[in-house]
């Protein structure tokens, strides 16, 4: 396969996946692991990708947030398998707060549903909770169109009247240096809240969002506990397992 052809093969890949594993651009363009190394570190040089250990990432905008639609048509296994693992920490009477995403949405599903109090952001989530007859709790605040979540002065002094068992957070970039970030400060600015406000705080990110940096900190590592899929590679849950309670869930 020539050059080019491999660079846009790689390319194409990780616009469909977020993340790509050298072995699996192995497979797909039928050249060596040296090789493929080489077009990975071109490509890097040209900002088109961020390598990691392993293989690589695709680059966004600081402050470039997918859509609802976008995000849920990613990762679904993945996200999945993180949901169920996520619910089944959630005992009855607990009260929980959780946090607009789509990961959080699959949550509701494997909920249960005796005794137990939600307070969300996510308008989407607060549908789903009511539809299985679980006591809800829905923030104020301005709706963003991209996220279908509640944010803002209103939402910010919504959530600052709760106290919470556990909290259950979406996230956008989660790096070993940066913490944990978001595209817009003014989400960002609830998931502190409801860190502070919570016990125990759960993290819900599948893997494609390890070693990204977006625009607005919502936190460091250690304040939370972090649960994601096993496509993180060794190295990386190696690393990770240092700075936070780490739970690597089988897809």
């Amino acid at each position: 396969m020539l050059t080019p052809i491999r660079h846009q093969t790689i390319l194409s890949m990780l616009k469909e996946k977020d993340i790509v594993q050298i072995h699996e651009l192995v497979e797909a363009t039928g050249v060596s692991e040296s090789t493929i190394r080489r077009d990975l570190s071109d490509l890097e040089e040209q900002g088109l990708l961020k390598r990691v250990h392993g293989g690589a990432i695709s680059i966004q905008n600081k402050i470039d947030e997918p859509t609802m639609i976008e995000k849920s048509i990613k990762h679904k296994k993945e996200k999945l398998a993180i949901a169920r693992y996520a619910a089944s920490l959630v005992k009855e009477r607990d009260t929980i707060f959780l946090d607009a995403g789509t990961t959080t949405l699959q949550m509701i599903a494997f909920l249960p549903s005796d005794q137990i109090v939600v307070v969300t952001n996510g308008v989407d989530c607060a549908m789903k909770l009511i539809q299985r007859n679980i006591k809800t709790i829905l923030l104020g605040g301005e709706l963003k169109a991209s996220t279908w979540s509640l944010v803002g002065r209103e939402a910010v002094n919504s959530i600052s009247q709760y106290r919470f068992d556990k909290c259950f957070l979406g996230i956008n970039g989660i790096d070993h240096v940066h913490g944990l970030t978001t595209p817009d400060p003014e989400e960002a600015h609830v998931k502190q809240l409801a860190i502070k406000y919570s016990d125990e705080r759960f993290v819900l990110c599948d893997s494609s969002k390890f070693s990204r940096v977006t625009f607005a900190k919502v936190g460091d590592l250690h304040e939370v506990n972090v649960i994601t899929d096993d496509a993180l590679n060794e190295k990386e849950q190696e690393i990770y397992q240092k700075l936070t309670n780490l739970k690597v869930v089988r897809r």
